[in-house]
């Protein structure tokens, strides 16, 4: 398969620099242009896909050379490049951060990077990032940068004035609260929370228009081999999911992958509904459970029917806000303490930093889940873990349990990296760490 299609990695020199917005803002701009827009975005993330799904109107994929693979990278792309007019790839944290960094991801698809650089309180120097960034790996396309946050046309003159030859301002921004966008302890406020996110979305498109960001960037020719289809292993499997404010944290290839393998899925709210989907296996999912923990313990019907599930032996696969809420009690931030499903011992407890963050994986016999773990929260359980995970990057690696057909960790997977290891799990089957010489040979 092969397209030939404008594409973009909108990057920065770190986190902070706008790119979020940014991105948004282009896709709602050349949406309303009547393009239509595919988004993809590099490394773990949840919650600038919600923003991205509304902005463009299309369904947003995760792309990271380890995590999702090189060729699932491929594929998605040029996928998408088969009726699309633009793709936007945003980059995470800095251009060079992390590995793989959004730097290596656009060399590995050919697409340029586009640098949106947070100007306020730089004049000359402006120049002098934009050289840095597009010199400091000769193999990575940068020809245009485009200036965040000024403060008037002169200021962005002066900016334009301090490019070394070779490199183009492709738009100067001013600061305007249209570009602005509410976020909280783990990012952004989740999509659905933000009854005016379409007005933002169009506001901030025209600032965009204003500053002359509506032509398209450069034509890159993608190629891909069309990936075999995942083995029917989930055939008949019925699970149910759960999904509102508190649980979203969910990748779309995960409920594709499912699907892909025959499960029918079911979708249910622990916050509003009273009863579980008939379902032979429950996911409960990442989120924000510690926002939510008085209106959760008050659905005792909800509560009751979860732990009959569990009670039947039924899988369940809790990851992040889904452990903390398989534990006896939730502390929240301001120290409140909420009674949960008790389905593991323990309690979970907000903490006034970052826990957790970095890549990581489950090595089993039945496969090696890869993903990433970031949390706020500590666990303190009397429970051994099952097994740990393996750390990337970041911090220490996380303990994962499993007791009566429930394996909770704060680890979030990615399912395509390990089809036959999820389908394991949503079919109760027992699961086997990986041996100690196989954990060897990948360290």
């Amino acid at each position: 398969m092969k397209a030939t299609v404008a594409a973009a990695m909108i990057t920065a020199p770190g986190s902070g620099q706008g790119k979020s917005m940014v991105t948004a803002a282009l896709a709602r701009l050349h949406r309303n242009a009547g393009r239509k827009v595919r988004v993809f975005k590099h490394g773990p993330d949840y919650l600038d896909p919600m923003v991205l799904e509304v902005a463009s109107g299309q369904p947003v994929y995760q792309l990271h050379p380890w995590m999702t693979g090189e060729d699932e990278c491929r594929w998605h792309l040029t996928e998408a490049a088969q009726d699309a007019d633009l793709i936007l790839v945003e980059g995470s944290m800095g251009l060079f951060d992390g590995g793989p960094s959004s730097a290596d991801l656009a060399k590995l698809m050919g697409i340029p990077a586009l640098p949106v650089i947070d100007a306020r309180g730089m004049a000359q120097t402006f120049g002098a990032v934009a050289l840095g960034l597009a010199s400091f790996d000769p193999e990575l396309p940068v020809y245009q940068v485009i200036a965040n946050r000024i403060g008037s046309a002169r200021h962005g003159d002066m900016l334009r004035a301090s490019l070394p030859e070779g490199i183009e301002l492709l738009g100067a921004i001013p600061r305007n609260e249209a570009m602005n966008i509410p976020d909280r302890h783990l990012g952004l406020v989740q999509a659905g929370e933000l009854g005016d996110l379409d007005q933002r979305l169009d506001a901030a498109a025209e600032v965009l228009a204003e500053a002359g960001l509506d032509g398209l960037p450069q034509q890159v020719t993608l190629t891909a081999e069309t990936p075999e289809p995942p083995p029917r292993l989930l055939e008949g499997t019925r699970i149910a999911i759960a999904r509102d404010a508190a649980f979203s944290f969910i990748y779309r290839a995960n409920l594709d992958l499912l699907r892909a393998m025959g499960a029918e899925l079911l979708f249910f709210s622990p916050l509003a509904d009273s009863t579980l989907p008939d379902a032979d296996a429950l996911w409960l999912p990442g989120g924000y459970p510690e926002l939510h923990g008085a209106a959760l313990a008050a659905n005792k019907p909800m509560l009751e029917a979860i732990r009959q599930h569990h009670t039947a032996g039924k899988p369940i696969l809790a990851e992040c806000g889904g452990l903390m809420a398989c534990c006896e009690s939730l502390v929240d931030k301001n120290g409140e303490s909420h009674r949960m499903l008790g389905l593991m011992p323990g309690r979970v407890q907000m903490a006034g930093k970052l826990q957790a963050l970095g890549l990581q994986s489950l090595a089993t016999e039945q496969g090696e889940l890869r993903g990433h773990t970031y949390h706020h929260s500590r666990l303190d359980t009397d429970w051994a873990p099952w097994a740990r995970t393996r750390k990337l990057a970041g911090t220490e690696a996380e303990p994962v349990f499993c007791h009566n057909g429930l394996v909770a960790s704060y680890f979030h997977g990615y399912f395509p990296s390990a089809p036959t290891l999820v389908a394991a799990i949503f079919r109760g089957e027992s699961l086997t760490p990986a041996s100690t010489a196989k954990e060897q040979s990948h360290a």
